[in-house]
């Protein structure tokens, strides 16, 4: 005999699991932004090195929209220093933001030992798929 639903836990089970997903977009819309700030940096720093290697008096030219400006070594090292500058700080505030993010799921309201869910194994498999990804937790199916 199946147990009765219980309403009030199926829905907050189910407001859960609209966090966790979205949740889980966030998280993982910060990690290709903090991977496409570290590929600008270091190709800021790899450019950088190689026009150190330059004469001072070498003049070079700066890509702007689509035309070029006659610029010095010094004014181009200096925008370049600048960029990595920002693209660290940019990386540094998306991973301050993690723990805001992890922290704005409801977990003591909901996943009580003493408080069960009825779900269909499917429930369960998709869930558990998520919440181990992202946090090492699994739910049990209770018989």
């Amino acid at each position: 005999m199946a147990a009765p639903v219980d309403l009030e836990l199926k829905k907050a089970f189910t407001e859960l699991q609209a966090k966790v997903i979205d949740t889980q977009q966030k998280v993982k819309l910060a990690d290709i932004q903090i991977e496409q700030l570290n590929r600008t940096k270091k190709h800021a720093h790899l450019t950088d090195t190689e026009i150190m290697t330059l004469v001072d008096e070498t003049n070079m030219y700066e890509g702007v929209g689509r035309m070029f400006i006659l610029q010095s070594k010094e004014v181009i090292h200096n925008q370049l220093l600048e960029k990595q500058k920002i693209a660290e700080e940019k990386i540094k505030e998306l991973e301050a933001i993690f723990p805001g993010i992890l922290d704005s799921l409801p977990w003591t309201t909901c996943l009580c030992p003493h408080q069960t869910i009825p779900l269909n194994a499917l429930e369960v498999v998709d869930l558990n798929l998520i919440l181990h990804s992202l946090y090492g937790l699994y739910f049990s199916v209770l018989p």
